[in-house]
């Protein structure tokens, strides 16, 4: 399976966002034709439905003359009360028990990385062979846990890169003797 983040969004360095739809920053247009130059054809492409996934997701598509199908659950992490906020303006007495804990706490109004998690499990059950995912940082690293058995320290250890295609396969279990 193979998961391209966004190009990156036309945001202000250090603000908030997940479900946040922004648009696509004035470098997408480069960022989208390197991604088709290094992406493999996709037999499906399945996308977020946020505005800054949709142009590459529809570009990729058009190559591959297949649909782009809009999977709601290739949302972001939904940050609630903190979106479109500066991350220094977040009051830390709300951030740090989140930061703590993502994978159980939510941000207020928002969903845990668990949630996440759990969505993202759902779609790729039903994806089908071959597809391409146009996606955020937040699927990508829950679908690399799913598919790889990593741990949740080990997909933050790094970060995911805008408009480069980065492929998981299922790891075979160790077998016991």
């Amino acid at each position: 399976m193979i998961f391209l983040r966004h190009p990156r969004p036309d945001v202000a360095p250090g603000i908030c966002y997940g479900r946040l739809d922004l648009g696509p920053g004035p470098g997408a247009g480069a960022e989208i034709a390197a991604a088709l130059a290094a992406t493999p054809r996709a037999r499906a492409v399945l996308t977020s439905p946020a505005t800054r996934c949709r142009g590459l997701a529809e570009a990729l598509a058009a190559r591959d003359g297949v649909a782009a199908v809009t999977e709601p659950e290739l949302m972001e992490l939904d940050f609630g009360a903190w979106e479109g906020r500066a991350w220094e303006a977040i009051d830390r007495a709300a951030s740090d028990p989140w930061a703590a804990d993502p994978w159980r706490v939510a941000p207020p109004g928002g969903e845990s990385f668990a949630a996440l998690h759990a969505r993202v499990a759902a779609v790729l059950a039903r994806a089908p062979e071959g597809a391409v995912f146009v996606t955020h940082a937040g699927p990508i690293r829950a679908a690399r846990m799913i598919l790889t058995g990593a741990g949740f320290e080990t997909v933050f250890a790094e970060p995911i890169p805008y408009a480069v295609p980065l492929t998981f396969a299922h790891e075979k279990s160790p077998v016991h003797g």
